[in-house]
């Protein structure tokens, strides 16, 4: 059941960072908690702004977990998750639009207190990197249901059958 609670942390982490729901992202750690995050190491609160103001050059981002390995201790544990992060950038000036993908893991202790497991120590540890021009191609119709990067997002809404009534754009 630990392992379970610590995976969803993980899950709600890359959920708040791609939906830019950053209260989402703040209750994944302990307030005093800690983290190394490529050129930023420091608390919560001032990597929330340094997420919120990185994340406003992407039109969109969306992170994979792939291998997660959590080990219990007690009220501590160790996890690590292999990520891919696929970051959207918009074209600027003669720059066309581009994709930047990067292979990472994040290697968090966790503790448990008042029964809540959370991060208290993150470091990401980065394993390689690449960007990509946009070709031209196939895009989405307006009959596509597209997602957001706030609380607009389907999985956000009370009720799917009410958004299927009303359609992609309604």
């Amino acid at each position: 059941m630990d392992e379970q609670e610590i995976r969803n942390v993980y899950l709600r982490y890359c959920r708040g960072i791609d939906r830019m729901e950053l209260d989402l992202v703040r209750g994944c750690y302990h307030p005093d908690a800690v983290d190394e995050h490529g050129d930023y190491r420091g608390g919560v609160e001032e990597f929330l702004a340094f997420v919120a103001s990185g994340l406003t050059r992407y039109e969109r981002t969306m992170h994979f977990l792939g291998n997660v390995l959590v080990e219990v201790d007690g009220d501590r544990a160790r996890g690590e998750a292999y990520a891919i992060a696929l970051h959207r950038l918009a074209p600027r000036g003669d720059r066309p639009a581009r994709d930047h993908v990067v292979g990472f893991r994040y290697v968090d202790d966790f503790t448990r207190r008042a029964g809540e497991w959370r991060i208290s120590h993150r470091v990401c540890v980065f394993d390689w990197t690449r960007t990509d021009a946009v070709r031209a191609g196939w895009d989405f119709t307006d009959g596509f249901r597209r997602g957001s990067r706030d609380a607009g997002d389907v999985v956000f809404s009370g009720s799917l059958a009410d958004l299927f009534e009303a359609g992609p754009t309604g």
